[in-house]
């Protein structure tokens, strides 16, 4: 047997270090070539790292959270053949003993995922344990109770299920509370049950780079906000108008392309509004080309994919790539470049709008703009009183850069463009 050190390889151009966001293995598995070893992340990219040999892992270098250098011990796999086919003698590391656990009121789950079984909760009648299912076995729940099981950090294959063949309902979920995770709470006499759980989860992967990058935005940037209210009347029926004419191979029109045309008429007009700030040098860069970042909220948290060259693509062809980025941040498929490079970031809530909201800006861009729901409401139109499809418009901009005159006036131009959609499509 020969000890082989296994060392984080370059994930990305300029990357020096990567945070570990989840291990595929443990101490004293053996493993294959090519399998996935740990899933890294750097910037806001996630990236699986596979073995490049087959051995059985001796020794995990850092816990999920930790941040590993490029170039230093990541696995440590004992393997077939001769020290030659080792790494350079070194040191073996000795693992770290484990931290004494201090008691907790909740047990603390894998915020991503969990590899290992963990001791079962006690039967909530009898107080027998509770049997682990079969390696491999899939424990049957519906979708909702899968959602909700997430949500609270449950591992299903601990729960168990009362239902037809051993299916898990909610209160089985309930029960599972109150049995598993601490003792039962006095029962009033109206039957409900006084809870005094707390759970602590670790801040890891993509959910602490946001909370870098918001914190970031929040220092660097002093805000100034802006709403505005647009009558989307016309151009609701635009869309639907368009969306009943559509070709097959088109698809189908939601606002967003018409907002975005109409941050494709109005840049040219304040060219300081689609630039990026670097505080440090002092230089703002100013950008020809429209590259608009697309807030998506994912399963796992914010991303920003990229909708390249807004300018050069007509509304289908936008509508189309619009869907494309999103769909791949929302299902983990974006590349680093997709989810990079934007200059202006459109955020929007959809039927969650609201009335208003105060966007963070993506920094280092200078604005952020974000269209809120689309609501029926009694306007005020030639002395009378009607009803219009109206729609908030919520901005925030880079006060250090963007005056609240030149902020207002970027606004005005896209509301008009708005309100007048066929101004959208005359050059």
């Amino acid at each position: 047997m020969a000890r082989f050190v296994f060392r984080l390889p370059d994930v990305g151009e300029g990357t020096a270090e990567a945070e570990i966001v989840a291990w595929h293995v443990k101490a004293g598995e053996a493993v294959a070539e090519d399998q996935p070893l740990v899933d890294v992340m750097t910037d806001k990219a996630t990236v699986e790292i596979t073995s490049p040999k087959a051995g059985v892992v001796a020794v995990l270098h850092g816990q999920p959270g930790d941040m590993a250098p490029v170039g230093g011990p990541l696995v440590e796999l004992d393997t077939e053949g001769t020290a030659a086919d080792a790494a350079a003698p070194e040191p073996a590391p000795v693992a770290p003993a484990p931290p004494v656990p201090k008691p907790q009121p909740t047990p603390r789950p894998d915020p991503v995922r969990m590899h290992s079984r963990t001791p079962p909760p006690p039967d909530f009648a009898s107080g027998a344990p509770i049997p682990l299912r079969r390696e491999g076995e899939r424990p049957l729940a519906s979708p909702a109770v899968r959602r909700r099981a997430r949500g609270l950090g449950i591992d299903l294959r601990q729960v168990a299920g009362s239902g037809p063949a051993g299916r898990i309902d909610p209160q089985d979920l309930v029960n599972y509370q109150i049995a598993g995770t601490r003792p039962a709470a006095p029962v009033a006499a109206t039957g409900r049950v006084a809870l005094d759980g707390v759970k602590e989860i670790k801040v890891i992967g993509l959910r602490r780079k946001i909370a870098e990058k918001m914190q970031a935005a929040k220092r660097h940037i002093p805000h100034i906000t802006y709403v505005e209210e647009v009558d989307a009347t016309d151009l609701e029926a635009l869309r639907a108008h368009l969306n009943a004419n559509r070709r097959p191979d088109q698809p189908k029109l939601t606002l967003l392309p018409f907002f975005i045309r109409a941050l494709i008429k109005s840049v040219p007009h304040h060219p300081q509004i689609n630039a990026r700030y670097d505080d440090e040098a002092g230089v703002l860069t100013q950008y020809e080309g429209l590259h608009v970042g697309i807030a998506t909220q994912g399963p796992n948290g914010l991303l920003v994919p990229v909708v390249r060259h807004a300018e050069a693509l007509d509304l289908w062809q936008c509508a189309a790539e619009i869907a494309r980025v999103t769909q791949a941040a929302r299902d983990g498929t974006a590349t680093r470049d997709e989810l990079q490079g934007s200059t202006l970031t459109v955020t929007s809530l959809g039927p969650l709008g609201g009335i208003v909201h105060t966007p963070v800006i993506n920094w280092p861009e200078v604005a952020i703009i974000g269209p809120n729901k689309l609501v029926e409401r009694p306007v005020v139109r030639d002395g009378q009183v009607v009803v219009r499809k109206m729609m908030n418009i919520s901005s925030s901009f880079d006060h250090r850069i963007i005056d609240g005159w030149d902020a207002a006036s970027f606004i005005q131009r896209i509301k008009g463009l708005l309100e007048n959609p066929a101004a959208l499509f005359v050059d």
